[in-house]
């Protein structure tokens, strides 16, 4: 365990994390990749190849530092990252794989002047709180899953028994388990893990579920990416009776039952469109939903009939949709004319889309409508990243 001396060691490290951390970041996974292939699966390469994996992992080893006093302000923060693990099914013997790559890394890009014995045995000590705290919460969630009504552990085989298109660039893959057995319930909102092989190769995906519990069938709707291998793999390769693995539902992108009868606003841009549907249908049962959705074009819309049948049989559904071939893009006078005052006062704001995007949305709904930052919830395909 930590002492209080080698806490003083890691928030003395600080100033190196913030200057330093992404090519800290780097250098780790490049060990840890190079040392370990069997744990290539567990990362996307895109997210490699951007940055946007290092630029996660230095936040959050910053955001440890200088929080390793209380980590209760990061609560959040380790729920999500429980999730990633356990939709990744990541396990408890890649911790000191992970953790021998990571020291490795801080003596190598720090040096032998600042990397003394003495730091080295502080973050060793921290990494050890750190991972047993994370395998702690994994294990329990694993256990969860396994003994829910429909639950399961590891990877389940899956049939693909529809394949259709949502859009011009979305397809929709419905699901069923090859055992014939209950599927358990999940929130809306929440994503499952895929694995495959592709090419020989292993990979591991997450994707937001389309559709709300029916205790038979999970679906998925993915974008086709120019470069993505999965997502290609899927369009391409995978047709109606082929088999997957799946990994079970988690993730905390889900309404508030206590906020029940309060407004929803959902916010969404592109592929971001994927778990608010759900969320949608999910919401009408006790609330009034206002939906927002950007994309380039009517054709590239997914669900777009869909949303228009559910706005036309529930009067407290009211879509919108801006098309940016249109000439149009999301802006604060949008919202400032489809969000009246009694909904910016107690409305729960759910946004999800490109980076830049939601970086907006939130700077709109904060800064300029007055919306206060715990009724505001995003999320992040991939390593999440900060928006302010």
């Amino acid at each position: 365990m930590i002492n209080s001396t080698q806490k003083d060691i890691i928030k003395a490290t600080i100033p190196l994390l913030e200057t330093g951390g992404e090519a800290l970041a780097s250098h780790f996974y490049k060990l840890l990749l190079d040392d370990h292939p069997e744990l290539r699966p567990l990362f996307n390469s895109s997210h490699q190849a951007s940055g946007r994996q290092p630029r996660a992992l230095a936040g959050a080893i910053l955001a440890y530092a200088k929080n390793v006093d209380d980590l209760t302000p990061l609560k959040a923060a380790i729920e999500r990252i429980n999730n990633k693990h356990v939709a990744l099914q990541i396990l408890p013997e890649h911790y000191p794989k992970v953790g021998s790559s990571l020291l490795q890394a801080i003596r190598e890009v720090l040096g032998a002047e600042i990397a003394t014995e003495e730091v080295l045995a502080a973050w060793t000590a921290a990494y050890g709180d750190l991972s047993s705290l994370l395998i702690g919460a994994e294990e329990k969630k694993y256990h969860e899953l396994e003994a829910a009504p429909g639950g399961w552990r590891a990877a389940r085989s899956f049939r693909v028994v529809e394949k259709v298109g949502a859009s011009e660039s979305m397809t929709s893959f419905l699901l069923e388990p090859v055992d014939g057995e209950e599927v358990m319930e999940w929130k809306a909102g929440q994503y499952i893990g895929l694995k495959a092989v592709v090419n020989h190769v292993e990979h591991r995906r997450n994707y937001s579920l389309s559709s709300t519990p029916n205790g038979r069938t999970i679906r998925i709707s993915v974008q086709r990416e120019p470069h993505g291998v999965f997502s290609n793999y899927l369009h391409d390769e995978t047709v109606v009776g082929a088999t997957i693995d799946v990994f079970p539902p988690v993730g905390d992108f889900v309404l508030n039952p206590k906020r029940k009868g309060n407004p929803v606003v959902l916010i969404s841009a592109g592929a971001g469109i994927t778990p608010m549907v759900p969320l949608v249908e999910q919401a009408l049962k006790d609330r009034p939903v206002v939906f927002v959705h950007c994309a380039r074009s009517e054709a590239s819309h997914p669900f777009r009939a869909h949303l228009a049948q559910l706005a036309s049989t529930h009067h407290s559904l009211t879509v919108h949709s801006v098309y940016t071939s249109s000439n149009d893009r999301l802006s604060l006078s949008h919202l400032q004319k489809w969000l009246t005052p009694e909904t910016l006062s107690e409305a729960d704001f759910y946004f999800l889309g490109p980076k830049g995007f939601m970086k907006d949305v939130k700077g709109w709904l904060k800064r300029d409508l007055g919306v206060e930052e715990e009724r505001l919830f995003w999320e992040f395909f991939g390593p999440a990243e900060e928006l302010d």
